[in-house]
């Protein structure tokens, strides 16, 4: 279920360094300084415009040069960290690319709410997408009247458990069949002297997103995917029982004992070091829950022995709430904005096939949101268990906090977290603070 249109454009460009997985972009380095424009029709060139930038570009222009040589369409990628500011000013001044790859749903519905975007119907096989795609992707870029505007090429997964694989295997810990038996886990961690969690919530200006993505993970499994779609699009409000009930799940561990520093720890670890005490001898904490995206925090050495270092697992169910396996995540989608050139809608259908990404999953940094994606591709037995923990998914849910008004995602949401965390505030009052928040218009 999709928000209205009336939350605003503009209300976005706050966030615009953010990238699909609700934290701070990698890089701000761009290939351009501005947004691509789009090319004409017919004239062999394709401008395709997105927010990775880097190495990221660097591999996804690996991928696509197969395809150019065979098909002799010459594709024009400009990434750039400022996308989402960029975008909207291309498309307001006429301007847009062939192709936009989007990292926010909301943002890339807003823009198709005003006529700017080709539904995909007009060039996709919907039905085949669906087909072997992870359930529920579509949703995200689905609007109220279910006109789909985007479709995934690439896929983020956050609903995982990271452990240092030595260390756990040593203690003859067993993977948790629900989130109840995950808290018993923590206890017998704790009784043999470890700390059972690695959190860290700060990141400068963006402190906060890592707890919502705790509680949106809670949600998603105490509430199940209708009340998530429902929350998000505010059909019920911010503090409804079920939402509060997910809010105080969470808590049973940051309030429980069970997180190296306690609360004052989490807020005082950065994101991207929350992890290092997992590589200590023997390990200061056991578990962290993070995406995919965290082998990039973890360095060379680390993600070259990736298997060897660390074991994940999904992050299981909530007994007694939805009765199913679901993930939260994020994934760049694909958006056609020039319907009249053959060319575009030709880049279009292989940027988002179940054959498009073979080459940049060899490096890592890639997950196929296709279930039919060949796995031989990941370099890894840690990466293509992460890509199965997504393809056997019952559904699939973007990160929530992406997907409201920016000024709740990006901003009460994510200060509620932390005086939440503090301890300043009760679950009753950050979230009834929160709903107060929600934009009227």
């Amino acid at each position: 279920m999709r928000r209205s249109h009336s939350l605003r454009l503009t209300a976005l460009t706050g966030v615009a360094a953010l990238t699909l997985t609700g934290c701070l972009a990698s890089s701000d380095d761009s290939s351009d300084s501005d947004g691509a424009g789009g090319s004409d029709s017919g004239d062999g060139v394709v401008e395709v415009f997105g927010a990775f930038t880097g190495t990221e570009q660097d591999s996804f222009e690996e991928t696509i040069a197969p395809f150019e040589d065979e098909s002799g369409i010459d594709v024009k990628y400009t990434g750039n960290a400022d996308f989402t500011t960029l975008i909207q000013s291309n498309v307001q001044s006429g301007n847009p690319p062939d192709i936009g790859v989007f990292p926010q749903p909301g943002l890339l519905l807003d823009i198709a709410a005003d006529g700017d975007i080709v539904p995909i119907d007009d060039y996709l096989d919907t039905a085949g997408l669906e087909e072997t795609l992870v359930p529920g992707l579509l949703d995200a870029v689905t609007d109220g009247e279910g006109t789909a505007y985007g479709a995934p090429m690439k896929l983020a997964v956050k609903s995982l458990v990271w452990v240092p694989k030595q260390a756990w295997e040593q203690g003859g810990y067993e993977v948790p069949a629900t989130y109840q038996d995950l808290l018993d886990l923590s206890e017998q961690i704790k009784s043999d002297g470890i700390a059972p969690w690695c959190l860290g919530m700060e990141a400068g200006t963006a402190t906060g997103w890592y707890g919502t993505d705790w509680v949106e993970e809670m949600v998603l499994r105490v509430a199940g995917p209708d009340v998530y779609d429902q929350w998000v699009a505010h059909e019920i409000p911010f503090d409804d029982p079920l939402i509060q009930e997910s809010f105080d799940a969470y808590g049973e561990i940051v309030f429980g004992d069970l997180v190296l520093g306690g609360p004052e720890g989490i807020l005082n670890t950065n994101v991207e070091d929350a992890h290092v005490p997992q590589l200590e001898s023997p390990p200061g904490c056991m578990m962290q829950r993070q995406g995919n995206f965290v082998v990039d925090f973890y360095g060379a050495e680390v993600q070259k022995n990736l298997d060897d270092t660390y074991t994940v697992f999904a992050f299981p169910p909530y007994e007694g709430g939805f009765d199913g396996d679901p993930v939260l995540g994020g994934g760049d989608m694909v958006s056609l904005f020039n319907g009249d050139d053959d060319e575009a809608i030709q880049v279009a259908e292989f940027l988002t096939s179940p054959e498009f990404g073979a080459e940049w999953a060899q490096t890592g940094s890639f997950l196929s949101p296709h279930t039919t994606f060949d796995t031989s591709n990941y370099p890894n037995e840690t990466i293509t268990e992460i890509a199965k923990i997504a393809t056997e998914a019952d559904v699939f849910r973007f990160d929530a906090s992406d997907l409201m008004p920016a000024e709740v995602g990006a901003g009460t949401f994510w200060t509620g977290m932390v005086e939440w965390t503090s301890g300043d505030k009760s679950t009753a009052e950050v979230t009834a603070d929160i709903e107060e928040s929600w934009p009227s218009s």
